[in-house]
């Protein structure tokens, strides 16, 4: 297994036909302790994973928040909304599958948020992507992205899928930003910053 970071640069995606990121992230009842502190951890914290497949600079389509398959032929699916972070295993997942994608698709910009009102990157921890090769009909993890964690931000440009010619590499951007939470134009406005 592998961790991807900024300073790598883009790797290939050469025989990846399906490409997805899965988020994960733990409740925590931050520095709060005693029944506000249990009543915290019981109901979680809602981040999101939101993929905006951009044509040049301009986003055209979003998965995530309430829009599983933004494209409508299954080349960019969201797996749903977890609100909590509670259970196992990836939390949210976008499922890329290129050959599908329209041509005018030239990227994907991978962000994870604390989108809603009261959530809150503070309110998780052990925050996690992880990169899945599911060419083969079954996923194979084949790297992960750890994020700092030293952040007063909402916002987290994740990963960048970018179309070179007929290929794709996924490049790791890393970086975080404010959001004004609720508000889908600023989400757009940031994916086009990175």
């Amino acid at each position: 297994m592998i961790t991807l970071t900024k300073e790598d640069g883009p790797a290939d995606l050469d025989g990846v036909t399906h490409l997805s990121i899965g988020a994960s992230w733990d409740p925590t009842a931050g520095s709060s302790g005693g029944l506000l502190g249990k009543l915290r951890h019981k109901t979680g914290t809602d981040l999101d994973l939101i993929a905006i497949a951009m044509h040049g600079g301009d986003p055209v389509r979003l998965a995530g928040l309430d829009s599983l398959d933004p494209m409508g032929n299954g080349s960019m699916v969201h797996s749903g909304d977890n609100q909590t972070g509670h259970g196992d295993g990836d939390d949210e997942t976008v499922t890329v599958e290129f050959a599908r994608l329209p041509s005018h698709i030239t990227s994907i910009v991978f962000i994870a948020a604390a989108y809603k009102k009261g959530s809150s990157f503070q309110k998780a921890r052990n925050i996690s992507f992880k990169v899945y090769d599911a060419s083969g009909g079954s996923s194979q993890q084949v790297a992960d992205i750890w994020p700092s964690m030293l952040t007063q931000d909402n916002g987290c440009a994740v990963a960048k899928a970018i179309r070179v010619g007929g290929t794709w590499k996924l490049e790791v951007i890393n970086e975080t930003g404010k959001i004004k939470q609720g508000d889908e134009h600023a989400l757009m406005r940031f994916a086009v910053s990175k």
